[in-house]
């Protein structure tokens, strides 16, 4: 019998200790490891929870890093429609329709999309959706707002439209070169993220860095970015997401909330902060943000009591909830 060589686990992940506690009944049933770092305006680290240095992928905590990477190249939408290039929308009608509004502007259609077919993220419109009879698109995806953006980036430069999310693409090498010049460090890994599209693996208090450095621009296209994230958070989350109430409850925050328990955060004065989940549950995920931003001052009771709401159910009622520890 051949033995296979282990594959390396990032330290953000081996290294992480428990931050959350799911108590049912007072008693705790589970726990969940995480790391968690908040950064100062240089990059050095203020506040660490773990061992930030370890890489992770973002997932989609990386789409502002992509949008800025569009917008460098010539992509000259703004406001709700940048917005949905660096989102994962809940797949609601007025998202589906500026996705469809980003295509039509590049004189393209939907049939370009090449993000994974799915069903819309948001409970009601999934069933809507299904209700009608209608089978899995591209353009109710989460990330159809940011594939229509890629596309309509290609169309701008000349660029070959099929081979958009390979990798060697120049349209992949702008957003390499933004991540690496956003973060200040070497991605170590490159996959290919659930839409389909490369994601690249950061240390996790480089992510945080790379959104200090959106929050506190004040001209160009990084500024560009994030007032558009900050004037249309419905756009990049949905109607009824925490990531959205957030950005919403704290003036000059900007965020992104990612898949596999990702959360990335800029503040206006330049500091980021950056968490990951190490079992990939994204029931901890807000909880453990909100004890980090009430460690570090930020927010008001209202915002991070909605980020703290994770009830534990016993019959259909709350019984418990997920709770921060060690922060």
């Amino acid at each position: 019998m051949t033995s296979r060589a282990s594959t390396p686990v990032s330290a953000a992940l081996a290294d992480a200790p428990v931050v959350a506690h799911v108590v049912r009944g007072g008693f705790v049933e589970s726990v969940h490891h995480g790391t968690a770092v908040v950064t100062a305006p240089d990059g050095s680290v203020e506040l660490e929870i773990g061992d930030s240095s370890g890489p992770v992928f973002p997932r989609s905590s990386s789409k502002p890093l992509q949008g800025l990477a569009m917008v460098r190249s010539g992509l000259a939408t703004d406001g709700r429609l940048l917005a949905l290039a660096c989102a994962s929308h809940s797949g609601e009608d007025f998202h589906v329709e500026a996705a469809r509004e980003i295509l039509a502007g590049a004189g393209l259609t939907e049939t370009a999309l090449q993000n994974t077919p799915d069903y819309p993220y948001d409970d009601a419109a999934r069933i809507a959706w299904i209700a009608g009879g209608r089978p899995k698109q591209s353009i109710v995806q989460n990330c159809s707002g940011k594939h229509a953006s890629m596309l309509a980036t290609c169309v701008v430069n000349g660029w070959d439209l099929a081979t958009y999310r390979d990798p060697e693409h120049p349209l992949q090498q702008a957003v390499l070169d933004t991540v690496r010049e956003l973060t200040g460090t070497e991605p170590s890994a490159v996959a290919v993220d659930g839409c389909g599209a490369p994601i690249h693996a950061v240390p996790l208090h480089g992510l945080a860095h790379s959104f200090g450095r959106l929050a506190s621009a004040t001209d160009g296209p990084e500024a560009k970015v994030a007032r558009a994230i900050r004037d249309f958070p419905e756009y990049l989350g949905g109607t009824h997401r925490d990531v959205t109430a957030l950005i919403r409850g704290v003036d000059g925050l900007i965020a992104k909330d990612g898949a596999e328990a990702v959360y990335a955060v800029g503040l206006r004065d330049g500091r980021g902060i950056a968490l990951k989940v190490a079992d990939g549950t994204s029931r901890a995920r807000s909880v453990l943000l909100a004890a980090v931003m009430r460690r570090i001052g930020v927010g008001g009771d209202e915002v991070l009591e909605t980020l703290e709401r994770q009830p534990v159910l016993g019959h259909g009622q709350p019984v418990g909830a997920v709770v921060a520890v060690g922060v």
